[in-house]
């Protein structure tokens, strides 16, 4: 486990800083040190958050304080058991056909391949989500391989359908809702991430991995649901 930093954010909220450059390693220790934060079961603790390099430890500031919960977190740290593939392993479908994959082409050409060639080394990946952010539902997953790597657009387009399969640098996302993007779309994908309970809303927990699976349109079309949320 990495040296923590502790940065108070606000009266009932305490920043844990395991590192700054992303990586699967860390990403590991993350996940670890918010299972072990919830096994502890910390009095006043009501909520963690784990990204890439950090967790967000929100609690009752009439309970606890920042000094006493960096102790116990401290000691959550020394008994965690960090594990490299702990996620559990999902099989998301894509779709590439040119209509669900408007900026397939253009990824193609940039890094020099054929289109097929961009799908293969899509679906050769091993990616893991690495946070939720922006919009409800949107689990950042890294592990875009380099040769398929482009950078975001200059300006974002509008209008991007649910279930949209998007790339942009190192990592990639699959979309929840209409909603703008910057990201290059190389695909769609039938998958509802978001599922409308209460006690579990996202499909993905931190920590888990994708494996994307090629689907032909007829299998899109029989799995889309255009009123999903």
């Amino acid at each position: 486990m990495q040296e923590l930093t502790f940065l108070p954010v606000a009266d009932h909220a305490l920043m844990v800083q395991l590192g700054t450059e992303v990586s699967e390693a860390l990403s590991a220790q993350v996940v670890a040190l918010d299972k072990a934060i919830a096994a502890a079961g910390i009095e006043g603790v009501q909520e963690t958050v784990p990204a890439f390099v950090n967790l967000l430890v929100e609690f009752d500031p009439l309970v606890t304080d920042h000094a006493t919960l960096q102790a116990q977190i401290t000691g959550c740290a020394e008994r965690a058991e960090v594990r490299d593939n702990a996620g559990t392993l999902h099989e998301v479908p894509v779709c590439y056909d040119a209509d669900l994959a408007p900026d397939l082409a253009a990824v193609a050409e940039a890094r020099g391949i054929s289109e097929e060639e961009a799908i293969a080394l899509h679906l050769s990946g091993d990616y893991r989500v690495g946070m939720y952010g922006f919009a409800p539902g949107y689990a950042y997953l890294s592990g875009v391989t380099e040769a398929l790597r482009v950078p975001r657009k200059p300006a974002p387009v509008r209008g991007i359908p649910r279930g949209a399969v998007l790339i942009a640098g190192p990592q990639c996302l699959v979309t929840t809702l209409k909603m703008p993007t910057g990201w290059s779309i190389i695909g769609r994908s039938p998958t509802e991430v978001l599922c409308n309970d209460p006690a579990r809303p996202f499909l993905f927990d931190v920590g888990d991995r994708i494996k994307f699976r090629r689907i032909d349109r007829a299998e899109f079309d029989a799995s889309y649901r255009e009123d999903a949320t």
